[in-house]
């Protein structure tokens, strides 16, 4: 599931995502997502926009106020699975996505549908969790199998990005992070049987 503003999003194996208004405590809008399971949804800031995930190999972006349609963002090759999907909160223009068992993540702008804007290569494992800086339009913070959480700086694009900026080793595989909203100097990651905190 995914919270927002009053708002709760859930998604499954069956193809749907489902909008419920958690105030008037009911189910307002249940839509066909996906060809396949939905993995993930983030919503855009805000409350109408939002964008899905799933083992069709797409991304595609809904607006609750039109839901006559959605927009294919992305597709993968050979519609391989995509398994998170992370909406930058300062810069609506900005998605980061994550392919099943790659160590990539893609930066996708929906001004430009279909083509990766970067493609963050520096994780020698697959990539389990990625979150963007919450007060930053640049700044995003990736983690996988290789015990690494990498933050990365997206200013120089469309130039390709190369290396990350700052970089944590940690001893196990790393499953899930989330970035501070109101302590921004913080990142929290999830490992083995761990939470770590750890200091930007």
């Amino acid at each position: 599931p995914y919270r927002a503003c009053g708002i709760n999003a859930e998604y499954g194996i069956d193809t749907t995502c489902t909008i419920w208004n958690i105030q008037e405590e009911k189910a307002t809008t249940q839509l066909i997502a996906h060809d396949k399971e939905v993995f993930d949804i983030a919503f855009a800031r805000g409350t109408d926009v939002f964008a899905s995930v799933g083992a069709d190999g797409s991304v595609r972006m809904f607006d609750l106020r039109s839901l006559e349609h959605s927009t294919i963002i992305f597709e993968t090759q050979e519609c391989t699975p995509l398994l998170r999907l992370a909406w930058n909160k300062q810069d609506p223009n900005y998605l980061a996505t994550m392919v099943l068992d790659k160590n990539t993540c893609i930066i996708l702008d929906i001004r430009v549908p279909s083509f990766p804007a970067a493609e963050l290569q520096g994780h020698s494992s697959c990539v389990n969790a990625i979150c963007w800086a919450p007060h930053s339009t640049s700044h995003i913070c990736t983690a996988g199998d290789d015990s690494q959480a990498l933050i990365w700086d997206l200013s120089p694009m469309p130039k390709p990005i190369q290396d990350p900026i700052l970089a944590y080793d940690a001893e196990a595989e790393i499953n899930q992070l989330q970035w501070s909203a109101s302590q921004t100097d913080w990142i929290a990651i999830a490992l083995s049987k761990k939470l770590r905190i750890l200091r930007v």
